[in-house]
Formats: C-alpha cells, sequence, structure tokens
C-alpha cells in the first residue's frame, strides 16, 4: 500500500490525532512558561531553541510508544511513577530559578541574559521528556490508535504531525513574545512575570508529587 493511500484510508484518525495534538501543544503546561521565560528573558533565538529542545523531547515519546514501551509503561506503575517524579523534581527547580532570576528594568536597552543554545535545547527537552502530561497523552494516543497490526509508517505519520505541532506552536508563541509592539510591555513587567512563572511552575510540580 502506498504512503498516499494509508493517509486516505486513516485520513479519520489522522485528523482526530493532529486535532488533538495541536489542543495538547497549545494547552498552558511547563513547555508554554518555559519558552515563555526563556523567549522573554533572553531572546527570540532561546525561544526558537527551547522548541527545538521540546520538540526532540516528543520523539523521545513517540520512539517508546513505536517500540511497545508504552504498554508496559502502562501496565508497570513504577516506570510511570519514577518518570512523574524526574518531572516533577524539574519543574520545581526551572520554577526555582525562573522566581530568583532578576530582569534590570530601569535600564532602557535591555541586554539579555545570552543564553547557550545547548542550554535552551537541553532545557526544552528535558521540560517535554519529563513532563507526565505528555507521557499520559502519548499512552492515550497510541494505546488507543495503535496496535500490533498498525503499520510503522502509520505510527511514524502520528508522531510526526504532533511533533510539528509543537514545534510550529512554540515557535509561533516566541515569535509573538518576542514582536517589537509586545516586547517593551512585557519587559517593563519581565521580574513580576519571571516570578508568577516560577510560581506556576513550582505548583506544577508539587501537584505532580502529590498526584
Amino acid at each position: 500500500m502506498s504512503l498516499y493511500d494509508l493517509i486516505v484510508q486513516n485520513q479519520t484518525e489522522i485528523f482526530t490525532v493532529a486535532s488533538i495534538a495541536i489542543m495538547m501543544a497549545m494547552s498552558p503546561g511547563a513547555d508554554f512558561a518555559l519558552v515563555t521565560k526563556n523567549s522573554l528573558s533572553d531572546s527570540r533565538k532561546a525561544g526558537i531553541y527551547t522548541t527545538f529542545g521540546i520538540t526532540i523531547g516528543v520523539w523521545v515519546h513517540i520512539s517508546y510508544c513505536i517500540a511497545g514501551l508504552a504498554v508496559l509503561i502502562y501496565t508497570t506503575p513504577q516506570i510511570y511513577s519514577s518518570i512523574k517524579l524526574l518531572g516533577a523534581l524539574y519543574l520545581i527547580y526551572i520554577g526555582i530559578k525562573s522566581f530568583l532570576s532578576k530582569q534590570n528594568t530601569n535600564n532602557e536597552e535591555y541586554t539579555p541574559i545570552k543564553m547557550k543554545p545547548i542550554a535552551a535545547i537541553t532545557g526544552g527537552f528535558l521540560s517535554n521528556a519529563l513532563n507526565p502530561k505528555t507521557t499520559l497523552f502519548f499512552l492515550g494516543i497510541f494505546t488507543q490508535l495503535v496496535n500490533k497490526e498498525t503499520p510503522l509508517s502509520l505510527q511514524f505519520i502520528y508522531g510526526s504531525i504532533i511533533s510539528l505541532a509543537h514545534l510550529v506552536w512554540f515557535a509561533t508563541l516566541s515569535y509573538l513574545l518576542t514582536n517589537k509592539h509586545l516586547l517593551p510591555k512585557t519587559k517593563k513587567y519581565q521580574n513580576a512575570i519571571n516570578k508568577l512563572l516560577g510560581v506556576v511552575l513550582i505548583a506544577l510540580g508539587i501537584k505532580l508529587i502529590f498526584l
């Protein structure tokens, strides 16, 4: 069966995955907060690099689902609990860093932190790869739509759609946040935004620990 025929035959499922992926990417959470923080505290490039890291993290989830580990995680609570704890601790860590960070808003001239690309990519990757919400999302998608008869190529199509949704949304978010008309206003309240995002991330981490 050709790729075109495969897509046509499964267009309903593909549309379902695309719709859920878009809503999932746009929902407020750790990835949203991290891209916002890095874009505003540093630069548009930092936000884009963070987006690349998030996209790579998405492929971690795709890989273990395609490899059949989704079923293992679903049937072995200890594995999922470990992922959840690591993710929660990471959220608390970056939340504390965000809350304690300071931005000089008195200077008219803004000096970025100049985050190294590898640091932004790593942060985005860890935020997504260790996010239990993302794990649950992939478990839900792949355990409901994928079985042993599902062609590998179709699974990659599902994964590519989810990955693309995250890439487009967070790159767009970073661009909008650093738009020259919006940036001066956001910079004025940068310290308050950093503290708010820090509290949100810490709260998300604590909530995950006790779920």
